[in-house]
């Protein structure tokens, strides 16, 4: 397995397409890009479809000029931006792709989500077999059972499932309850856990007196139950105060605990600073237990409109 950080670094913000806001440039973000590579944090995590490429560009503007292994790049195909009559689809979006940001290879390698998945998994192993330099290949988005068909399907082509990318956290935890984390231990797969953080709404930032900015896709999904969440960041800040760190810094260590390698989305250099300190925290065995209890106790449906309960 490569030597990965602890925690990825997720650009999905920075395609401004309206998730997280539209008003994110290239002179506000450098500082944040800077401020991980300085601290070692080094992964980054982006897509096409996170702003039709803009996300990419922004970043491969920041890794220009820079020695290729003092960073790691994951990108995904996205079935939804592919043209699906074409024979040459999977070949086409990934040379496009590392175009745009001016790299040669990729370090991981995505089926963004399930959509016609195995017929994408199928082409993008014909991509890779027999490639000298084949970057870690991932699914993202798939259930246990889609998972275990990826990886038959690299198999049959000489390669290997290396990573699975879903959307995992305090209160949103179906990828444990189906199995997906243990098959995961069991085969040396990574496992990514996207929005660990819930876009902010773990961050302690948001409460009902301090809901988040209307307008945003979050807002609609997290404002509703802001009372519950209250509760649960609640918790968090007592785990805070005791390592004397941000509520922030524990949901993200927490996923760490679990065995997964949480991928935290940047848009300020207090992220950065936050990452890096919760890396540096362990949370007890008790600790992790309470705060599961009181998350599943809340009942908060966390699952996102793209996304799917992994039965």
């Amino acid at each position: 397995m490569k030597n990965l950080p602890k925690i990825a670094l997720g650009a999905w913000a920075w395609g401004n397409d309206g998730t997280f806001g539209n008003d994110f440039t290239a002179e506000t973000l450098k500082p944040i890009f800077d401020t991980a590579m300085e601290h070692g944090l080094n992964l980054w995590d982006t897509a096409y479809a996170y702003g039709m490429g803009t996300s990419e560009k922004v970043l491969a503007g920041f890794l220009k000029g820079l020695p290729r292994d003092s960073y790691l790049v994951s990108d995904k195909f996205t079935p939804q931006c592919a043209d699906a009559s074409s024979k040459t689809a999977m070949k086409d979006m990934i040379e496009m792709q590392l175009k745009l940001m001016e790299l040669d290879q990729f370090d991981i390698y995505w089926i963004h989500n399930v959509w016609d998945a195995p017929k994408w998994t199928e082409e993008m192993a014909k991509y890779f077999e027999g490639k000298e330099n084949v970057p870690l290949l991932g699914v993202s988005n798939h259930n246990l059972a889609e998972i275990r068909q990826a990886d038959e399907i690299l198999k049959s082509h000489g390669l290997k499932l290396s990573a699975v990318q879903n959307h995992f956290s305090l209160i949103n935890r179906s990828s444990e309850d189906s199995g997906i984390l243990d098959y995961c231990k069991e085969n040396g797969i990574y496992f990514f856990a996207y929005m660990v953080l819930e876009q902010g709404a773990l961050s302690g930032k948001y409460d009902r007196a301090h809901p988040m900015p209307e307008g945003s896709a979050r807002a609609e999904t997290y404002n509703p139950v802001l009372d519950k969440l209250e509760i649960l960041n609640g918790e968090l800040k007592k785990l805070a105060d005791k390592y004397n760190v941000s509520p922030a810094q524990i949901p993200v260590a927490w996923a760490i605990a679990k065995g997964t390698l949480p991928i935290i989305g940047v848009t300020k250099t207090s992220h950065v600073e936050d990452a890096v300190k919760a890396v540096n925290v362990t949370l007890t065995t008790e600790e992790t237990a309470n705060l599961e209890k009181l998350a599943d106790s809340l009942n908060i449906n966390a699952i996102r409109f793209w996304e799917k309960e992994m039965k």
